[in-house]
């Protein structure tokens, strides 16, 4: 993310140290624990029952939706679950074929291997990862020329959590090796509230009803943005003198920190105001947005676009690209052009 795209924002692409630690405090640690995606869970809660009943390790699980939904939580409740160890690392991470093999490797028998943003593996990586899915075995290649030979390296066996925000970009053969799919979608305000409150009252910092639901309001449906909101206003409050987190003080808090009443902070206004401001409404490309607010297009289509997409301020006109909707010029003060149809489209 550059420079200007991140004044402003609280939501990163990665988290700061201080950042990641506050996160796992907050994290859940069973499927009892677990706010929201009820079908998901109920679903990998059988799916982990039957395998300690076999005694064997739980299927290769992918899992996919915008970031902050909670696919590393659900990973480290599953390893939880099987009494198991979770190992992390993410794709971009891993980048020779090497660095794979000493990771699967050190794995313990039903260990649970968690690998972020999996559709940006390197290939020479992700080929080596098929047989470690299918037979618990990589083989890799001694020497060169005619005395070249093929050794079997076995592996302990072990579930492989994969999280993507990009399901589409995984490669056919990597996508079939995985027997359980779920897709995460965002959070109802009601969940994100009692999100804010279970981890109000594990930092200790009073909350009522009417503050939970205005903190829950706007953090565009995700949990781990609800959780840094909670982080600012319990700031706010501490220094303000407030010993209970309500809704004044929360709507305040958060006013001062460029989040408004529907989860927009200042990305998300630039993304807009371009579209309005540039194109006339669009129909306009990612690209050409990215370059007009000096923003990375990558980082607009994960972390921008789908939160917009979802309440309705942005449409997709099919290959032509982004359209603002009426709700997106009158939510930012702007007049809509007559053009405006019934539903909120511009036709």
């Amino acid at each position: 993310m550059s420079a200007a795209a991140d004044e402003g924002r609280i939501l990163s692409r990665e988290a700061a140290p201080e950042e990641a630690q506050f996160e796992r405090q907050l994290r859940p640690r069973s499927f009892e624990e677990y706010v929201g995606q009820e079908q998901t869970v109920a679903s990998l809660r059988v799916s982990v029952e039957a395998a300690k009943l076999r005694h064997e390790c739980v299927d290769h699980v992918l899992l996919y939706g915008p970031p902050g939904l909670g696919k590393t939580t659900l990973a480290g409740i599953i390893a939880n679950e099987m009494g198991t160890t979770l190992v992390t690392t993410s794709g971009p991470a891993i980048e020779r074929g090497g660095d794979l093999l000493g990771i699967l490797s050190n794995l313990n028998e039903k260990d649970v291997f968690f690998i972020d943003e999996i559709h940006r593996l390197p290939r020479v990586v992700e080929e080596l990862l098929y047989p470690a899915m299918e037979d618990f075995a990589v083989n890799f290649v001694m020497e060169k020329g005619l005395h070249a030979r093929s050794i079997k390296h076995r592996l302990a066996p072990f579930t492989l959590v994969g999280a993507t925000t990009r399901p589409g970009m995984l490669s056919a053969p990597l996508r079939e090796r995985f027997g359980i799919f779920h897709h995460l979608d965002f959070y109802s305000e009601t969940e994100l509230a009692r999100i804010v409150t279970r981890s109000a009252d594990i930092l200790e910092s009073p909350v009522d009803a009417a503050g939970a639901r205005e903190i829950a309001r706007r953090a565009r449906g995700t949990p781990r943005i609800v959780n840094r909101l909670l982080r600012r206003v319990r700031d706010y409050a501490l220094v303000h003198g407030h010993k209970v987190i309500t809704d004044p003080v929360a709507r305040s808090s958060l006013d001062r920190e460029g989040v408004d009443a529907r989860g927009l902070d200042q990305l998300d206004r630039r993304f807009l105001t371009a579209i309005i401001d540039h194109y006339g409404g669009g129909p306009v490309g990612i690209e050409a947005i990215a370059a007009t607010i000096n923003d990375e297009a990558e980082t607009l289509a994960e972390m921008v676009e789908p939160y917009l997409l979802k309440i309705g301020f942005v449409t997709r006109a099919g290959t032509r690209g982004r359209r603002a909707t009426r709700e997106a010029y009158l939510h930012l003060g702007k007049e809509p052009p007559a053009s405006a149809g019934q539903a909120g489209l511009f036709e």
